[in-house]
């Protein structure tokens, strides 16, 4: 049985469990600590996954969980593709509702992966993800950012793949309905010139209630160096001294294998806020093309944040838990397993110091077991 033909059969087991995700979420409160998402935190996440289908817990979900912050609140983030029940919500939404503007970018950008021999499906499939503002504030009801990650063609450092870069930018931009901008794509595509060879762009990212920036993800750098180089070859506005600083205190903590970088990526280069997130064991393999986390794989970069000034301890301890064995649930319909896992740490860094320390975390339900 391969991943797809595995989804639909938990998304079809799934429905018969209920019908949003609000129904899926009310099961698996009490293995969410309060100190992560406290419980007037929890009502306004459920809101937001009362207007999402069920279906969408058989492809990673989860939460963008601020360390940095004492108030327990966190961001939603879902997992769709094109051909499936998820992806078929969002096509339904949009016809029925012209005005919704997150269907309608979700719509056209499933028309572009569709299309006859689509550049766009060779290089990040079928699938998107939606990150919803909820806890990290903002007026009114945003539209969620919108990544995409290569997954049929990967995209490596020096392997001479601009025009990748270029079409998931314009990608991106077009199902947004924005104006395309030569300046904005050539500025991706020089990022992209820079990354060291040993390096892979992870994920796109457009969020269309914010200031317009492409996010682009790096993961590999090798060390310091290699950072520091990749940051002065693209003129970044920020303090470097900074960045080598964190680094530094982390690799004096734990063994970072590896690290990747997070900018945002306007028409005149690269904006002043950097991502750092470390990594202590190489998850990806180009060869295989699997995730390999295991269990203690984060218990290294939980330890060296704990030592961070802007951290707040009780959610790196309540963090510490998350990660745990595959869990069988029972519903309805039979029994579900239930995999949770933490995908990457970042460190946001804006002026000179540590501004941010996120952690995102994710589950996933899966209904393709064995009776």
């Amino acid at each position: 049985m391969d991943i797809h033909e595995a989804i639909a059969i938990s998304q079809e087991r799934l429905a018969g469990e209920g019908a949003t995700m609000h129904d899926l979420l009310g099961h698996l409160r009490d293995r969410i600590s309060p100190v992560l998402i406290g419980e007037q935190e929890w009502e306004h996440v459920l809101a937001r996954a009362g207007t999402l289908p069920i279906t969408m817990g058989a492809q990673p979900f989860g939460f963008e969980l601020p360390l940095h912050d004492s108030r327990p609140r966190a961001d939603f983030g879902v997992s769709l593709a094109s051909d499936n029940r998820s992806g078929a919500f969002f096509e339904e939404k949009a016809r029925r509702d012209p005005a919704d503007h997150t269907a309608a970018a979700v719509r056209r950008l499933f028309r572009s992966m569709e299309a006859a021999a689509s550049p766009l499906r060779a290089i990040v499939g079928r699938k998107l993800m939606l990150e919803y503002d909820i806890g990290s504030g903002g007026e009114g009801d945003p539209q969620p950012g919108m990544f995409l990650r290569p997954n049929e063609r990967m995209i490596f450092g020096g392997a001479g793949q601009q025009h990748d870069v270029g079409v998931v930018v314009d990608g991106l931009v077009a199902c947004h309905g924005l104006e395309p901008s030569a300046a904005e794509r050539s500025s991706a595509e020089r990022v992209y010139l820079t990354q060291p060879e040993d390096t892979r762009l992870d994920s796109f990212g457009l969020f269309p209630s914010r200031a317009r920036t492409i996010r682009l993800a790096i993961m590999g750098f090798s060390g310091q160096r290699d950072v520091r180089s990749f940051l002065e070859e693209n003129a970044w506005p920020g303090n470097i001294a900074t960045v080598e600083t964190v680094l530094a205190r982390f690799g004096e903590r734990t063994h970072i294998v590896r690290t990747g970088v997070n900018v945002d990526v306007q028409a005149d280069g690269i904006g002043p806020t950097l991502g750092l997130t470390p990594i202590v064991r190489q998850r990806y393999t180009a060869a295989s093309r699997v995730w390999i986390d295991g269990l203690t794989d984060w218990q290294p970069v939980l330890e060296a944040l704990r030592h961070e000034d802007r951290v707040v301890p009780e959610k790196v301890a309540a963090l510490a838990g998350w990660v745990s064995q595959p869990t069988i649930l029972f519903g309805r319909t039979g029994r579900f397993v239930l995999l949770r896992g933490i995908h990457h740490i970042k460190l946001v860094i804006a002026g000179d110091r540590v501004e941010q320390i996120k952690a995102y975390v994710y589950m996933v339900l899966s209904g393709a077991i064995a009776p």
